[in-house]
């Protein structure tokens, strides 16, 4: 069921941008860190709130994730949340999106979670300008 990842493809990726944020090599507007996760202003938003919460190990996709990862794959979801709580989101309403290949418009290839929110989000499957709200 789950497939097998060599640990070694799972390494920092210096010609990875995330690997390179989470090494400290790229600026970045953290509003989170652990030893397991990073969060941060994404540079290209889509909503007036938009933050990326990362695995600091590298994980292309949730495919690559195997049983060991599990809570940590739990533990993106809850510093997403955390997340939302710590930009003023949580109560009015945020989205969740992981975007897996590059047909659902994954452009990195590093797991990365987004939250979005603080504006009235467009219903998805329709286009969004970004401005809206």
């Amino acid at each position: 069921m789950w497939q097998d990842v060599d640990e070694e493809d799972r390494a920092a990726d210096p010609g990875c941008v995330f690997c390179r944020v989470i090494a400290g090599t790229l600026p970045s507007r953290q509003v989170y860190s652990d030893d397991e996760i990073i969060a941060f202003h994404d540079v290209t938003p889509v909503a007036k709130v938009h933050i990326l919460v990362i695995p600091k190990l590298h994980v292309t996709r949730l495919v690559e994730a195997s049983e060991v990862d599990d809570a940590l794959m739990g533990k993106l979801l809850r510093v997403a949340a955390n997340v939302a709580l710590k930009m003023g989101i949580a109560e009015s309403g945020y989205r969740v999106v992981i975007n897996q290949g590059a047909d659902a418009g994954q452009v990195l290839d590093h797991l990365h979670v987004h939250v979005m929110g603080g504006q009235n989000l467009y219903p998805i499957g329709e286009t969004s300008t970004g401005t809206e709200g």
